[in-house]
């Protein structure tokens, strides 16, 4: 089984633990979606994908854990590390390249570096283009403009 796999299928246990089935229909959904997108992004730019995918399906795990949002990239990041380390599938710098995209991934009027900027990214396509009736975030519509613009995706 690859990387990933042995990581989403960690994750799902975690997931199935949500009792209310919207927030966890909705928990599995942002983490698989947001997965695909870093995969593609990070694809693009030329960066590792698996390794993308995989800050991406445990970006806001900490928060669903705890039902907090409080500081959860922060918080998310710890987390991250403790499972990446109990579960043996990463390089230390791999696990650092992880933790720091998790890390940062909620300042988006920010620039990190070229991971962690993948899954702000693959983040703001998600949050933007799930539900389309909803407007954008003020934090996130230049971002999502950039990414518009950088894939070609015209109005």
């Amino acid at each position: 089984m690859s990387r990933l796999k042995d990581l989403r299928k960690y994750v799902d246990k975690k997931l199935n633990k949500i009792e209310d089935e919207d927030k966890r229909t909705s928990a599995i959904s942002h983490l698989y979606c947001v997965s695909l997108a870093a995969q593609m992004i990070a694809k693009k730019r030329g960066l590792d994908p698996e390794l993308a995918a995989m800050a991406a399906m445990l970006h806001d795990m900490h928060a669903y854990k705890t039902g907090s949002y409080d500081d959860h990239a922060h918080l998310g990041a710890d987390y991250a590390r403790k499972v990446l380390t109990k579960l043996e599938l990463t390089t230390p710098e791999e696990t650092d390249i992880i933790c720091s995209a998790i890390y940062h991934h909620d300042d988006k009027l920010t620039v990190d570096s070229p991971m962690d900027e993948v899954l702000k990214d693959a983040d703001v396509i998600h949050h933007c283009m799930n539900d389309l009736s909803k407007p954008i975030k003020e934090k996130e519509q230049a971002r999502f403009d950039s990414l518009m613009k950088e894939f070609g995706v015209t109005e």
